[in-house]
């Protein structure tokens, strides 16, 4: 079996920034522990699988696999599945996914790159026992949002740069997506992304924890529309806007390989 397969980086104008994807459009549905294979085989944080959808509400059916776990929601996966679609199909300016634990998501055309929509998960206040010593940080906000995700906030981004976390002690609060965020210096917020209980130690640019960083930073910036940047070594800009129940996430995208997956 040969199936096609591109690697994209996502969140990004240039290769080798943004966050890499894995995109693998398929006829039909594969096994899920062969889809996990190849997840692992692929060694991305996350790998999509697309089936065209016969539902009048999507044009595919999306799926997304880290080396370790299928994950609910990925947004720079999501982001590089659009481009993949639409950059196959010039006379189409929009593609709908379904997904099975996230709904419908969007990724249309703007200017030279994409708005994706997000479904928003305002964050609230919790006491996370163990987090910020996890962290490394003596202190911090600590927010979560029920879908498995945990925000910190920290006084400024240097805060946010010099973090070493314990990736063993992080990995054993749960598997939980941990967003850390404070005021940006060229853009209105920064923010690094761990998950090291999916395999992840930390996540380049991550579509999905701006679906909570933008309500908060909404609330707190008192506008709806701001930029972001996630502080990873490869490093990726997001231009956020909070709409109602939705986050709309603006980013590029670059294909740097195409091939085939032989088995």
């Amino acid at each position: 079996m040969r199936l096609p397969f591109a690697q994209i980086d996502a969140f990004a104008d240039r290769p080798f920034t943004g966050n890499p994807a894995a995109v693998m459009p398929l006829d039909a549905w594969l096994d899920d522990a062969l889809l996990q294979a190849i997840a692992e085989e692929n060694n991305l944080s996350e790998t999509a699988f697309l089936v065209p959808d016969e539902d009048e509400a999507a044009d595919y059916e999306l799926r997304w696999f880290t080396p370790g776990v299928e994950v609910a929601l990925c947004g720079h996966a999501t982001l590089a599945s659009g481009h993949y679609i639409l950059a196959r199909e010039q006379d189409r300016d929009l593609v709908r996914f379904r997904t099975r634990q996230s709904g419908v998501l969007e990724v249309a055309r703007h200017g030279e790159g994409y708005l994706m929509a997000l479904p928003a998960y305002p964050p609230v206040p919790q006491a996370i026992p163990g987090l910020l010593d996890a962290l490394g940080v003596a202190h911090g906000e600590t927010l979560r949002h029920p879908r498995g995700y945990d925000l910190t906030v920290l006084e400024n981004a240097e805060a946010v740069l010099a973090l070493t976390p314990d990736f063993r002690a992080l990995a054993a609060l749960g598997d939980t997506l941990n967003i850390v965020t404070a005021p940006g210096k060229d853009t209105d917020v920064i923010s690094r992304v761990f998950a090291p209980a999916a395999g992840i130690d930390e996540d380049p640019v991550t579509g999905s924890a701006h679906a909570v960083l933008v309500p908060y930073w909404a609330a707190r910036l008192g506008r709806k529309h701001f930029t972001a940047f996630q502080a990873s070594r490869r490093g990726g800009h997001v231009a956020c806007e909070l709409d109602g129940d939705k986050v709309i996430l603006g980013g590029k995208c670059v294909t740097v390989i195409e091939g085939e997956f032989a088995r």
